[in-house]
């Protein structure tokens, strides 16, 4: 992160970073769950970005050295996906391709929590979860304490993502990646710098994959800038914010809100962001 960023400042670096995705329209390859795929993939081509829905391993080795960047989500992980997402994110830290990881429901299964720690030692760009998922993911990480000391009720999170300031900033330095929380306000970090972005409604968390849309949105915002992962992850986090909140204006529940989310983020402007978005230091 540039470091003389001021608060005032990150509407501006939201909007040039939105409009890069949209002249790039970068290629984002997915590996996601089949909950999520469909808003994953509208997410992505309102923002301006390529989707490709595309997990088949004997496909990996033509596709994934052509895409911008990698979205790894194991919301519904199997046995028969998690080698293709091993091998996509090998291949992205070969070809130096910026990948980011969604570690869904981290602490459910010991299977689960291992695939995220194998996934982790393949150096992801980005990793983007919620409170609880990224404690249980900085707990095995640091080899601290067994899956099952980490509370988790499915995809949903128990702790705000205040409670896990401190579990993204040790999970940041020990895998050498940007680490945001998503919460009431959004937390990202890179083991040192704590930034916040306060945009957003309570009733995106009463759609499903909103977590899983905005993971997608971040993976085109470091393909346009791989050089400032931070401020690509907390500017991606901004935007979908502030569509959630434009959206709710007009929206009478949690389908409505899905669809106008959609469209806003599609129409944003220029003056929409620097005059919404609600980024601070922590």
């Amino acid at each position: 992160m540039d470091p003389n960023t001021t608060e005032t400042e990150w509407g501006s670096k939201a909007w040039r970073l939105l409009s890069e995705v949209r002249s790039q329209s970068p290629l984002i390859q997915c590996i996601t769950n089949f909950v999520s795929m469909d808003i994953v993939a509208n997410t992505l081509l309102s923002a301006g970005a390529s989707p490709a829905m595309l997990h088949a391993a004997e496909e990996l080795p033509d596709f994934t050295p052509r895409a911008a960047a990698l979205v790894v989500n194991v919301g519904t992980l199997s046995p028969s996906w998690l080698p293709a997402m091993k091998a996509a994110a090998r291949l992205c830290m070969t070809l130096a391709t910026p990948w980011v990881l969604d570690p869904v429901a981290a602490s459910a299964s010991a299977f689960r929590l291992d695939a995220c720690r194998e996934l982790l030692k393949l150096r992801p760009t980005v990793v983007r979860g919620n409170a609880s998922e990224i404690i249980a993911l900085s707990q095995a990480s640091a080899a601290a304490q067994p899956h099952t000391n980490a509370a988790s009720k499915g995809v949903d999170s128990v702790h705000k993502s205040m409670d896990a300031v401190e579990a993204a900033k040790l999970l940041a330095r020990t895998s050498g990646a940007i680490v945001a929380v998503s919460g009431a306000t959004d937390i990202v970090t890179d083991g040192n710098r704590v930034v916040g972005a306060h945009n957003g409604v309570a009733m995106m968390q009463k759609i499903t994959a909103t977590g899983c849309s905005v993971t997608a949105l971040i993976a085109a915002f470091v393909a346009v800038d791989k050089s400032h992962a931070l401020d690509a992850a907390v500017s991606a986090l901004a935007v979908f914010g502030v569509a959630g909140e434009l959206g709710m204006k007009m929206a009478k529940g949690p389908a409505s809100l899905r669809m106008h989310l959609i469209d806003e983020l599609y129409g944003l402007d220029e003056s929409a962001l620097n005059s919404h978005v609600n980024v601070t230091s922590l």
